[in-house]
This record gives C-alpha cells, structure tokens and sequence, in this order.
C-alpha cells in the first residue's frame, strides 16, 4: 500500500487546493473511511497553524489540540463531518461542516458547544444487558439503556461520558443537510420521503428558502439549528495559504 496521496485524486470533499503541488499526507487508519482529512492538513493548509508535519507533531506532543474532547497524538488522524476540533490555549473551537458542494469546512463554534457533538445512527444492536448500541456514521459506537432510537436519526453525544444528550428524529419536517452530492452544503427541511422499492435508495424532498431539491437518503443528515452555523464564521482552504509540498 502507497505512503503517498496525490492531491488530484483526494476526494472532492477534502479542502485542499488540487493543483498547487503534487503530493499531500496521506490520512491514516481512524474514523470516517477515505473521506476522513488528515489532521495535519486542517492545521496547515486551512488554519495555517502549523508550516510542516514537524510542527504539527509538536503541537500535537504538548495536548494542544482535541478532537470530539480527547487529545490526539497523530498528526495523519482522520477528521471528517461533524467532529469537533479545539484549541484550548487558544481559546479556538471548530466543528467540521459540509460547505457549498459537501466540502468540509471549518466552523467556529463557542466552548460550550465543543462539548458534545453530533451524530447520524447508521445501525443499532442489542448488546448484552439489554442495552441498545448504536453504530454512528463515522464507525463510533454508543451505548444507550432505552430503544428510542432508529437509524437515519441524529444524536448529539458528550465529549465526557459518551452520553446520549439529544435526539433528532429522521421524519418529514426534520431540519437536515445534503453532506454530499451536488446538492451538498444546503441546509432545510424534508418536505417528504419517497421509499424505493427494493434496493435502491430512497428518494427524500428537501424544502429550502431558495426552493426545493431530491437526494438520496443517504446523503442527508439530521441536524438542529444550533448545527447550521448561519452566525459563525468558516475556513475553508480557499483563503489558506497552499503547502509547500514538503510534508516534512
């Protein structure tokens, strides 16, 4: 398996410039598949904290940087949609948001938000006890002692103890966003869900001040309005000062 990643083949979602230099890290093993964004590169081609990978270790070395509350020792870590980035000496907080197109970017969020973050229930179990496991979309599993829950829902998480702290139901009326696809970014309400038969996807309506737009379900993820960051400000590497290529 390659050491390397090509900026031209990341995936759309990642916010890297293209063509600027060949090469970019590689992300490591962790949540959110190939989709995740190595850590290093928010913290120098978005935010512009960090000039190198050396740098980035050392910050990483001294517990100056938190990922959904914990702090984080690879500098390749995955980040992906809504995962909560601190700074603590900083006084910084981010959340990682679906921009215009489903690219990730940047939101600034207040510390009390940076508590918990939000998930999508991509499946759910019986464990023994008789408590309910939920598997959420960036591989996480959370346990919970009532069977309230289904998947397609969203659920905010605490940082601390992994407790449930609010659920989001997926039914029409819900406030959700497209994370991918052309309609990726857009931010409204399901006006109705059509249900494929067989395999395929369902089909879900989405109202917005601008109109309406079809998805597929899976592209759709419940969210609340403390969740749009319509009131904060976003990075996204437009405005960042591109890699020099020297990931060292």
């Amino acid at each position: 398996m390659t050491k390397h990643q090509k900026r031209l083949s990341v995936p759309k979602t990642w916010p890297v410039e293209r063509k600027t230099e060949t090469f970019t890290v590689k992300a490591g093993a962790g949540p959110h598949g190939e989709e995740g964004v190595p850590l290093v590169v928010l913290l120098r081609d978005v935010l512009g904290y960090v000039d190198s990978t050396k740098e980035a270790r050392y910050a990483l070395s001294e517990d100056a940087i938190l990922v959904n509350g914990q702090p984080i020792n690879d500098e390749q870590r995955p980040i992906g949609i809504f995962d909560i980035l601190a700074f603590p000496g900083r006084e910084e907080y981010y959340r990682v948001f679906p921009d215009e197109g489903g690219r990730l970017s940047l939101t600034e969020i207040d510390a009390d938000a940076a508590d918990s973050r939000l998930g999508k229930i991509d499946g759910k179990q019986q464990v023994p006890g008789g408590d309910t496991q939920l598997t959420l979309h960036d591989g996480t599993n959370v346990i919970a002692d009532v069977d309230a829950y289904n998947t397609k829902d969203s659920i905010v998480v605490d940082n601390d103890d992994k407790s449930v702290v609010a659920h989001f139901p997926y039914e029409e009326g819900a406030l959700v966003t497209a994370i991918r696809g052309n309609h990726g970014g857009k931010i409204g309400e399901v006006e109705s869900i059509d249900v494929t038969p067989g395999s395929g996807s369902n089909t879900v309506t989405i109202s917005t001040d601008d109109g309406e737009f079809d998805t597929v379900e899976e592209y759709v993820v419940v969210i609340d309005e403390n969740f749009t960051g319509d009131d904060s400000s976003s990075n996204d590497a437009s405005g960042a000062t591109a890699s020099t290529g020297d990931d060292e």
